[in-house]
């Protein structure tokens, strides 16, 4: 038995990517404590303090904790994963795959799954910003003559990191996961000092006391879920990660350390307002047992909102480069940022709108406090559409039988909407903007992916089949020339336009043609050896079907490379790469179209400023000819 197939192996192996996945996957929901508590009793709709409040508060934080991220996330949607990949784009591939499914159903599904990731820009947006600021804020506690300069300091340490982006994390990220852990445990050393204290507070695991405080205080307990669910924003990242990390170790971390301790310092921050009513100002920062401990807090707490924030952040890139390999964001430029791991990316155009937009929120909202009442409704709202994808996959997918998938349904999203209702009256005290910002972002993937389609369909009535063209040039037809021509076409079976227009131009045909069609698989990566698939045709034509995953990177001289072990080798100086480069004219607003004009507008905006597939699929671009065509969609 080797060591790493050894039993201590495969517990060090698993220790090892626990601690990693520590620094990415628990960013957010470990940083939560610097603001809930202080939220719930100290901001815009403050509890009283008393015993029956604050123990209910904390019961209803660990049932939180135990119901919407223990269960739902750790140990029952992570097991829906899309060969090892999670996620909502996951999720909505494999809800896309349920069987003799109506179009109608198909289109909502996809439409939910959309809007899911949009918000997920929103949660971009806002975690950077109000975890950062909720640990400068931390400065105030220790000298409050540094209050004017919270939001420069705030402003300063997000210009830097989003500025670092262009860098990768590969350098940092082995320090991400023992920093994370050293957060936790001193979330738990702060905890544990505060209940040793007042014992007494341990009573609040007990449900009743959450029961109690919603049934005598509904309406308090109504408004106190939409603090309460600061306690769980982070917990999708669970999810969306596992690829990353796997199952097992997000579990295992979770478990065995996560929750204990984030949990430990929510009961601290609850003894420490009973014994002292006036710490609602900042809890997290006063539990601290001497100020000279307050400095070296606050600089800890910022280095795990600034990890916090890399985490969302590597996430939304990652997010733009899936969206684009499905069809639904225009090509932009993604640089790669390590040779060793392929989902360390970076997108400049993204980084830069994040950026903007996080600037503008700081100086908008000037305070965690603020920015509370515009966090956690985008996160609610992601959470209540996972429920509804997860319920399709088990009874689609898994063959659940309907009671049982009604069950589950009823139980996660009973829990989903009471947060999403107390997040509802937060819209006009700053709510609006990240769903504005997810709304925004919907209307841009779901125009391209209609206009995408309505440009497909418009091509493809204007094809003339493959194999009558074909059988025309065994007639007699044009003159052949050294070399070989690569049409990227997306209709395999018909005539690429580019191929029409250079034998009506050139009067000529290579002497090999291939028709080179890239495919996106709903799975998250596919193998090397199953990337290309060869076809060869009468006439000196070839047809060559190249495979990615949606996490996979598009390199078509490397996939071309490939087709030398299926009787088809290429020599790069002898081909010519010819791609149809059309120009989309805007129907008047008088003629009736499929897409309405405002959105035609707008994808003819998108298509014009999309990055050319050259640098997309990495073609070489001194062996490219483009040939253009104008295309009015229907």
């Amino acid at each position: 038995m080797t060591a790493e197939n050894s039993p201590h192996g495969e517990k060090s192996g698993l220790a090892a990517t626990a601690l990693a996945a520590m620094g990415v996957v628990f960013g957010d929901i470990g940083t939560s404590p610097l603001y809930t508590m202080k939220e719930v009793f100290g901001g815009h709709h403050p509890l009283p303090i008393n015993a029956d409040s604050v123990l209910g508060i904390l019961s209803l934080v660990f049932w939180a904790l135990t119901i919407t991220v223990s269960l739902k996330y750790v140990l029952f949607i992570t097991r829906a994963d899309n060969k090892g990949e999670g996620g909502i784009m996951a999720l909505t591939a494999l809800a896309l795959r349920t069987s003799n499914a109506s179009p109608r159903l198909l289109w909502a599904i996809s439409a939910l799954g959309i809007f899911g990731a949009a918000l997920f820009y929103g949660d971009a947006v806002i975690t950077p910003a109000m975890s950062v600021l909720a640990a400068v804020e931390g400065m105030e506690v220790v000298a409050p003559v540094l209050e004017p300069y919270v939001l420069p300091i705030t402003v300063a340490i997000l210009v830097v990191l989003f500025v670092f982006q262009r860098h990768g994390t590969a350098a940092v990220g082995a320090l991400f996961g023992p920093l994370m852990l050293f957060w936790f445990v001193c979330l738990g050393a702060l905890g544990l000092w505060q209940v040793i204290q007042h014992p007494s507070v341990l009573l609040a695991i007990n449900p009743w006391y959450a029961l109690r405080f919603i049934f005598e205080h509904q309406g308090m307990a109504f408004v106190a879920l939409g603090s309460v669910v600061l306690a769980i924003t982070g917990g999708e990242a669970l999810y969306a990660d596992m690829g990353h990390f796997g199952r097992r170790s997000i579990k295992w971390a979770w478990f065995a350390c996560v929750f204990p301790l984030l949990y430990l310092n929510y009961l601290g921050q609850g003894a420490l307002i009973l014994a002292d009513p006036t710490a609602v100002e900042n809890p997290f920062f006063l539990m601290a047992p001497s100020e000279i401990l307050r400095i070296p807090l606050v600089l800890l707490a910022t280095v795990a909102t600034v990890i916090a924030s890399q985490a969302v952040i590597s996430g939304a890139f990652s997010l733009t480069s899936q969206a684009m390999q499905l069809g639904y964001c225009p090509r932009i430029r993604i640089k790669f940022t390590s040779e060793r791991e392929k989902g360390q990316i970076y997108v400049p155009n993204i980084n830069w709108l994040l950026l903007a937009a996080v600037i503008v929120v700081v100086l908008g909202f000037r305070s965690s406090s603020n920015l509370a009442s515009a966090y956690g409704i985008a996160v609610t709202l992601t959470m209540m559409i996972d429920t509804i994808l997860a319920f399709v996959v088990v009874r689609a997918l898994w063959q659940w039988s309907w009671p049982r998938a009604a069950l589950f349904l009823v139980f996660f999203v009973v829990v989903d909407f009471a947060f999403f209702s107390a997040n509802v009256i937060k819209i006009f005290d700053g709510g609006w903007f990240p769903l504005a910002l997810g709304l925004s972002v919907f209307i841009l993937l779901s125009t391209w992916r209609l206009g995408r389609q309505l440009l497909y369909e418009k091509l493809a009535q204007d094809t003339i089949p493959l194999a009558a063209f074909i059988g025309s040039l065994e007639l007699g037809g044009p003159h052949r020339v050294d070399g070989t021509g690569v049409f990227l076409t997306a209709t395999p079976d018909g005539v690429p336009r580019a191929l029409l227009h250079n034998l009506y131009h050139n009067k000529v045909l290579h002497e090999r043609v291939v028709l080179l069609h890239v495919d996106v698989e709903d799975v998250p990566r596919v193998a090397e050896g199953e990337r290309v698939h060869v076809e060869a045709l009468p006439a000196g034509f070839y047809r060559v079907f190249v495979r990615y995953g949606f996490k996979d990177e598009a390199d078509l001289p490397r996939a071309m490379e490939l087709c030398a072990g299926h009787g088809l080798a290429f020599e790069m100086m002898e081909t010519s790469f010819f791609l149809g480069r059309e120009t989309i004219v805007t129907m008047p607003i008088a003629k009736r179209s499929r897409m309405g004009h405002w959105r035609q507008v707008l994808y003819t905006w998108m298509f014009r400023n999309a990055d050319p597939a050259t640098a997309f699929f990495k073609i070489p671009p001194n062996r490219v000819v483009e040939l253009g065509a104008q295309v009015e969609l229907s």
